[in-house]
C-alpha cells in the first residue's frame, strides 16, 4: 500500500470519527460526505475507507487515533488543507456542528499542529 493510499485511507478514518462524535452519522452527513468527496480525486479512496469503518462499526475514538498516528508519520501534507474543510462542512451538515464534532475537528488541528512544533524544535528548525 502506498503513502498516499494510507493517507487517503486515514483521512476516512477521520471523517468516520467526525460524524460519529455526536453519537449517530445522520443522512444529511452521509449526503455530504457523499457531496464533498466526489470532488476529490482521491475521494473513492477516501470513502471506501468510511464506509468500511462504519460497515465495521469501529469505535470512533480508535479511529481517529489511528489517523492521526498515520497523519504524525507522514508529515506535513497540503491536502490537509481539504481535509479540515471537509470534515467542517460534513460537522455542519446535520443542524449545526455540535460540540463533540467540534472537539474531535479541534483535536485534531491542536494534536497534529503541535507534533509538528515540536518536531520542529526538536530538529532545531524553529526560528527564535
Amino acid at each position: 500500500m502506498t503513502s498516499k493510499t494510507r493517507l487517503y485511507d486515514a483521512f476516512g478514518e477521520l471523517i468516520y470519527a467526525v460524524a460519529l462524535a455526536d453519537g449517530l452519522i445522520q443522512q444529511e452527513e452521509l449526503d455530504k460526505i457523499d457531496e464533498v468527496l466526489k470532488n476529490h480525486q482521491w475521494g473513492k479512496d477516501v470513502k471506501w475507507s468510511f464506509d468500511y469503518e462504519a460497515r465495521k462499526g469501529n469505535d470512533p475514538k480508535d479511529a481517529f487515533e489511528k489517523a492521526l498516528d498515520l497523519f504524525k508519520e507522514n508529515g506535513p501534507d497540503p491536502d490537509y488543507y481539504n481535509l479540515i474543510d471537509i470534515i467542517e462542512r460534513i460537522a455542519v451538515s446535520s443542524q449545526g456542528m455540535d460540540t463533540d464534532e467540534k472537539e474531535v475537528i479541534e483535536g485534531f488541528q491542536t494534536s497534529l499542529r503541535n507534533h509538528f512544533l515540536e518536531f520542529l524544535d526538536q530538529n532545531g528548525l524553529m526560528k527564535t
